[in-house]
């Protein structure tokens, strides 16, 4: 089963496939923690780390401007991965190599039933925000995703005072939760 990506996971590729320099910032520092952790974690140094990390992201980089790649999974996990081979090699060559790494907590321990779980519902939060319409649609990313104040909001869309933006930012979630689990259960229905 193809790995879903979250709405704004879509538009940070789409982004990054264009070199938008913001997006590639704000994708470093998501990821840069858990990458330099894992080296740290693993024999290597914070400044191993981060050049392990760097490498990574280059790749990542690179991969997205050739229009034939695909990112079937998330950009954290791409990252991980490439990051956890490129620590592996260097362990190797430095003959400090053991035939495992330990990984962080989150990547222990795979319920594939409850990755299987969370993948259908990605895909149905990715149907119900790309069926919602508008405004609901920009309103919940600006608020949600791009932590837009709901002054910003009251002002982008014309509302005359917060509390009109908050009601309608509530009428949107209503809306979108109903979108979600029609989605959902049609989506678990077709698959039974």
């Amino acid at each position: 089963m193809k790995q879903v990506q979250p709405v704004f996971e879509d538009e940070q590729v789409a982004l990054l496939r264009q070199k938008d320099e913001q997006t590639l910032k704000a994708v470093y520092r998501q990821n840069y923690p858990i990458i330099t952790n894992m080296v740290v974690n693993n024999g290597g140094s914070l400044a191993e780390g981060k050049d392990v990390y760097q490498e990574a992201v280059i790749i990542l980089y690179e991969k997205l401007q050739d229009d034939s790649f695909e990112l079937n999974c998330r950009i954290k996990t791409f990252l991980y991965s490439v990051s956890r081979n490129i620590w592996l090699k260097e362990l190797k060559a430095k003959n400090r190599f053991s035939e495992t790494i330990a990984d962080n907590e989150e990547y222990l321990e795979l319920n594939w039933e409850e990755v299987n779980q969370v993948e259908d519902q990605y895909q149905a939060m990715n149907e119900a925000l790309k069926s919602i319409g508008e405004p609901c649609s920009t309103i919940l990313k600006d608020f949600y995703i791009n932590k837009s104040s709901m002054e910003i909001i009251t002002e982008k869309f014309g509302y005359t005072n917060t509390d009109n933006a908050k009601n309608q930012k509530y009428k949107c979630l209503k809306r979108l939760k109903k979108l979600f689990f029609t989605h959902y259960y049609n989506n678990e229905r077709i698959q039974e």
